[in-house]
């Protein structure tokens, strides 16, 4: 297999009163095991909205998307619900953690979801927010945490169940300039240690510099930049 995904003449129109809006026309794109990618464009333009379908949480006007060779759009809703929990992790810029659990809850919960035995889940969540650095922190909840802190827990959550696509969206938006580096670097040496596919969408430059290629999105497609 030579991609992990794989998108074919993606169409996305919204309805108006009058016609519609076209996102996207025709769209391609497809990322392969071990690229680390990023999609940049000026706020408004549908990169979260190519994420969203990338991430089986919306679906185009037309067009097919393949994870791992499969049209997802020819599943039914739980097939698709299960595809997102043990094949595709996501990073969020606000984090969505669930305030009332503690950090090694939030990274377990995707497991026991799937139905992974309790005690499995924990020690999993346990070794992956070691891995990212918060040894410690485990029993704290999102609101004793600092931004980056949080971030880590969304992380170690997105990786918990060993996908092989990871999305990221805006992921350091919410952080200061130091602690955007640090997240940054620790999601560049996630992806690495772990032979991702992985996207970050961004309009940041410096985010998109620790990519291996680069993508413009604009006039409703992408085009790959050579200068980064």
């Amino acid at each position: 297999m030579n991609n992990i995904l794989k998108a074919e003449n993606l169409t996305k129109k919204y309805p108006l009163p009058r016609g519609s809006l076209c996102v996207f026309d025709g769209l391609q794109f497809e990322i392969s095991p071990g690229d680390l990618v990023a999609i940049m464009g000026v706020s408004g333009v549908g990169k979260t909205t190519l994420l969203n379908l990338f991430g089986a949480l919306d679906k185009p006007t037309q067009g097919k998307i393949f994870l791992e060779g499969e049209d997802i759009l020819t599943k039914s809703d739980k097939e698709i619900a299960e595809i997102r929990n043990q094949k595709i992790g996501f990073i969020f810029q606000f984090y969505h953690l669930l305030p009332e659990f503690n950090s090694l809850e939030n990274v377990a919960f995707p497991l026991m979801i799937k139905g992974v035995e309790k005690n499995e889940s924990l020690d999993k969540a346990f070794h992956l927010l070691q891995e990212v650095g918060l040894e410690g922190k485990e029993q704290m909840k999102p609101g004793k945490l600092s931004g980056g802190e949080q971030q880590r827990v969304a992380i170690a959550r997105a990786l918990v169940n060993e996908p092989s696509l990871l999305l990221a969206d805006e992921p350091t938006g919410n952080l200061d300039r130091n602690t955007e580096e640090k997240i940054l670097k620790l999601v560049q040496n996630l992806h690495q240690r772990k032979g991702l596919a992985s996207i970050l969408v961004t309009h940041n430059e410096k985010v998109a510099r620790f990519c291996q290629k680069v993508y413009l999105m604009e006039g409703g497609g992408l085009k790959q930049l050579s200068d980064f």
